[in-house]
């Protein structure tokens, strides 16, 4: 607590202090006159009084002398009494004056305390204004900026014949009505993006942890991103600016157009050259040749190989179209047999249930004509079981055949579409071939692109010397230039200011940090509710 650092306070006296501090006796003392009767007997005085005299007048009875009356505790008084009312009177008041005071301290350290808070609180406001200072400032010296390029616009532009002033008010205008409608728009979008916040965040919290974490993941890349794309933008920020200046420091010198359009003209020769190195590169030596020949015998065998492979296919799909040509006579032939054979078998039932009939009808039959009939019977049983399995045989037929020619379909397309591969692929090597069908020209046109490569080398190097002295010349005059140093000198007070406005926000957090006074506030009202719980039991102790 604070009220450790401060001196003690003086208890104000009063007379219940008496109680506690030892008083010297009236013995110690000099000898005072003798005072004037009370018209009081000793015995009836008021204990703790001072003599109990009063105004009203009376003689004494006998001249009693000062170093003769009785001395008690309570000063020259008389006899002490039996009394003890009075002393818990006392007491009393001195427990509520010493409560009053601890009180009173503790009053004076809150006040102190908030005396404290609130002037933290104004320094905080002041460092509040520091910083906004501190932006105002950064946001000025970009206006500077601005305003600095604008008059180089203005410099190189003389066609226009305007003044400084209408062209600082000019830019002035322009800049209070962009400063408007961007704030507007921002306001919008700073709405509109709390919105989408807000819903993000219910999305997300509606999320699985694994959606949670890779959502995480990803916010923090895309944090990442946005501050590379911050800093690229910055970069090309500057490097816009720096291209302005140099076209307007350009605009009205015809040397240093000159000296672009040779840059220009030097740029596309570098492509020219870097392209014919690159045809150079491409150009085979003879063993790489040799050894393309070879790939092409190679395809060339091949492709033969696939024209036989191909005849071949062809006849094997002659073939098996004849037999699906045939397939609906030899099965119309048959689904008759077929017919045939179930009318036989029809009427071999039909005569084998007149026979039975006629075998019922019959009383007496032999042995013999038993015998026979019954090898009759097995007869066209047999024939009937034969022709059955002819049936069956014969479906199964027809179904492996219906099978042979949904495959012989799947085969026949893809036969179309090989042969169709094939001659795109045998098109594409004859192409090819055709292209170096002529090798002595490519060799003649190699041969003359080598001999003007050293050339366009040494005129390159001529030019490429030519364009460095420009480039130091200009890099010099950049240097020397007033603009470029004044920029310079506002890019570094522009770092300082944000140092400055850097350690500002760290001055401010750490005093933030150490005007936290809560929990000294806390502490002390829970000390003065203790002491308060305190005072009261050891009132009601003294009152029982």
């Amino acid at each position: 607590m604070a009220s450790s650092h401060r001196p003690p306070i003086a208890r104000p006296s009063s007379r219940a202090g008496i109680v506690l501090t030892a008083r010297p006796t009236s013995s110690s003392r000099t000898p005072s006159a003798p005072r004037i009767g009370t018209g009081m007997s000793p015995s009836t005085s008021r204990p703790g009084s001072r003599g109990g005299s009063s105004t009203t007048g009376g003689v004494l009875s006998s001249q009693i002398k000062v170093a003769d009356r009785p001395v008690t505790q309570q000063g020259l008084s008389g006899m002490k009494t039996a009394m003890k009312g009075v002393t818990s009177n006392v007491n009393d008041s001195f427990l509520f004056i010493f409560f009053r005071s601890k009180t009173n301290e503790l009053t004076t350290e809150i006040n102190k305390l908030q005396e404290e808070v609130e002037m933290y609180k104004q320094e905080k406001a002041v460092y509040l204004s520091y910083e906004k200072r501190a932006e105002a400032l950064a946001g000025e010296i970009k206006e500077f900026q601005g305003q600095l390029a604008d008059y180089n616009m203005a410099d190189g532009m003389p066609e226009f014949e305007m003044g400084a002033s209408n062209i600082y008010q000019l830019v002035k205008v322009t800049k209070t009505f962009y400063f408007y409608s961007t704030e507007k728009l921002i306001q919008v979008v700073e709405e509109d993006i709390e919105r989408e916040k807000v819903v993000a965040d219910d999305i997300i919290k509606d999320m699985s942890q694994e959606n949670q974490a890779k959502y995480m993941e990803m916010k923090a890349a895309n944090e990442k991103l946005a501050q590379e794309l911050v800093v690229q933008q910055q970069e090309l920020d500057a490097l816009n600016v720096k291209e302005d200046a140099l076209r307007a420091e350009i605009a009205h010198l015809q040397v240093k157009q000159e000296a672009v359009q040779l840059y220009e003209k030097l740029h596309e020769l570098e492509e020219r050259r870097d392209q014919m190195i690159a045809e150079d590169k491409n150009m085979e030596s003879p063993q790489e040749e040799r050894e393309r020949l070879l790939k092409l015998t190679e395809v060339k065998e091949k492709t033969n190989h696939f024209k036989k492979v191909i005849q071949r296919l062809d006849m094997d799909l002659e073939n098996h179209q004849d037999f699906l040509e045939n397939f609906e006579d030899v099965k119309n032939q048959e689904l008759e047999r077929k017919g045939q054979i179930e009318a036989n078998i029809v009427a071999l039932l039909e005569h084998s249930s007149r026979n039975v009939n006629r075998m019922k009808q019959i009383s007496s039959i032999t042995n013999q004509e038993l015998k026979i009939m019954q090898e009759d019977l097995t007869f066209k049983s047999n024939e009937m079981q034969k022709s059955q399995s002819t049936a069956k045989n014969l479906i199964t037929e027809s179904q492996k055949l219906q099978m042979d020619l949904q495959k012989m379909d799947l085969l026949e397309g893809k036969m179309v579409d090989e042969l169709a591969s094939l001659k795109d692929k045998i098109e594409q090597t004859k192409m090819e071939l055709e292209v170096y069908n002529n090798l002595p020209a490519l060799k003649a046109s190699g041969e003359e692109k080598k001999k003007h490569f050293p050339f366009h080398i040494h005129s390159f190097k001529k030019i490429m010397e030519c364009l460095n002295t420009e480039y130091e010349t200009l890099k010099r005059e950049l240097q020397e230039n007033e603009t470029h140093s004044q920029l310079t000198n506002l890019e570094r007070k522009w770092q300082h200011h944000e140092q400055n406005n850097f350690m500002m926000k760290e001055f401010i957090a750490t005093k933030s940090q150490e005007s936290d006074y809560q929990p000294i506030m806390k502490n002390v009202r829970k000390l003065v509710t203790e002491y308060n719980k305190a005072l009261i039991e050891a009132l009601q102790n003294t009152k029982n």
